[in-house]
């Protein structure tokens, strides 16, 4: 379970990326955080996992307060947390396969990683990580040889191949075209359904979000202004997010299609 306690985060100049944050993930949970650039979303995310440190409240995971982490108990916490990034973080020039084992980072040691020392069984659970999103075929082919939708199936077979608790996805689809969006979504909704790892995923749209999430968290200006059930979201809920109706947010997507 993650427990947000009167979480807040001010950056030095003095701009403040969440404020006074109270959620409660439970396990098992797909949930989708939605809301315009700057609301708060990816600092939101990277707390859970340390990339950025909130200056107040606690951030309970499995019932301990991750803010007084650091060093070896930090390393610990992110080899149960998988991280899904909209820019992919391959290594470009290293092979498909070579990139998915990277998962097992933490659990093998840097040095075993760079002299190749893989067992068995990471090389079995690193195949089948990439059999599950469909792109086994692409494992000796380097990462810069693949398309961008491709290259997303792989770090999230990364992911799988550390075997984490936690995965978190920090606008995973950002850059992909609507029908490879919608296929990694779907690949993220399936691993959380048949692992029962709890899933946080930043999206900019809502309309994805009701498609695929049990819940959903709205965050504008570091706050959050919505948290629940996709069945629950209203024209008003939609407004109080974005600043925006819905009528006017179609005439905007409509003018950039145009």
């Amino acid at each position: 379970m993650i427990e947000f306690k009167n979480v807040g985060l001010k950056y030095p100049n003095g701009t403040e990326g969440l404020k006074n944050v109270n959620v409660t993930i439970g396990d098992g949970e797909f949930v989708v955080i939605v809301g315009l650039s700057g609301a708060g979303k990816s600092t939101f995310i990277r707390s859970i996992n340390r990339l950025v440190k909130p200056t107040s409240g606690s951030l309970l995971v499995d019932g301990e307060d991750i803010l007084t982490y650091n060093g070896s108990h930090l390393r610990k916490l992110r080899t149960k947390i998988g991280m899904i990034f909209q820019n992919y973080n391959l290594v470009h020039r290293s092979n498909v396969l070579k990139n998915v084992l990277a998962g097992r980072l933490g659990h093998t040691g840097t040095l075993r990683s760079i002299l190749n020392l893989y067992s068995k069984e990471d090389l079995g659970l690193a195949y089948e990580s990439l059999q599950r999103v469909n792109i086994a075929e692409k494992t000796y082919n380097r990462a810069d040889e693949l398309s961008g939708g491709q290259q997303q199936r792989v770090s999230i077979a990364r992911v799988l191949t550390q075997k984490p608790a936690y995965i978190l996805a920090d606008e995973p689809v950002a850059s992909l075209d609507p029908p490879t969006s919608h296929q990694v979504m779907t690949y993220l909704r399936k691993i959380n359904q048949e692992d029962h790892i709890t899933t946080i995923v930043n999206l900019h749209f809502i309309d994805m979000a009701m498609e695929y999430a049990d819940r959903i968290i709205g965050m504008r200006a570091g706050e959050i202004v919505f948290d629940g059930p996709a069945s629950e979201v209203t024209e008003e809920t939609f407004e109080e997010i974005y600043g925006r109706s819905i009528r006017e947010d179609d005439k905007l997507k409509e003018g950039d299609q145009s």
